[in-house]
């Protein structure tokens, strides 16, 4: 039997994390899933905040740094935050709707920034508009990505606890 709920939960952070380097979609990535499921997951609100900037640091180094890197890293910290509302009631309906919402208001944010700063569109309507039908064909597969990743990491979380493998109270809600 595991003793340390944190070890359990930072072990398949880092399986998320490792499967960002191997081959797969555009945008089908764990992060904001990682984001959500420590939040809802580690007992430190400070640690729970701290390990997705972490590993968004250590991707961003190997994969490219990127003018987006502070809205990215800022969505990653809202989803952890959308966590913490997961720690008292965790149902799958509230865990896949808070996968849902942190899509879309990760597709909402970004692809703002990018018509914003990127100058790739004009600063008006048209281009606004522009950005967002041009960011449409990336938004299914960071879906599918977050809600894949969600399931999984909870998914695999609620059969270690089923199984009895980890023995320890839930995440103290503060």
């Amino acid at each position: 039997m595991i003793r340390s709920k944190s070890l359990i939960v930072f072990s398949l952070i880092l399986i998320a994390v490792a499967s960002r380097y191997f081959p797969h979609p555009a945008n089908f990535t764990p992060i904001l899933a990682i984001s959500l499921f420590a939040g809802a997951h580690f007992a430190s609100k400070k640690l729970s905040l701290i390990l997705p900037i972490v590993a968004l640091l250590i991707s961003d180094m190997i994969i490219g740094f990127h003018d987006l890197m502070p809205v990215v890293y800022g969505m990653s910290l809202l989803l952890v935050v959308m966590g913490w509302q997961l720690r008292a009631s965790s149902s799958v309906g509230r865990i896949a709707l808070s996968s849902v919402i942190g899509s879309v208001a990760f597709f909402a944010v970004t692809n703002f920034f990018v018509w914003l700063t990127s100058g790739m569109y004009s600063l008006d309507l048209s281009g606004f508009v522009q950005c967002y039908i041009m960011a449409i064909p990336f938004f299914p597969n960071g879906l599918l990505g977050d809600l894949f990743y969600t399931t999984v990491l909870f998914g695999a979380f609620a059969l270690i606890e089923k199984a009895g493998w980890l023995k320890l109270s839930p995440v103290p809600v503060k």
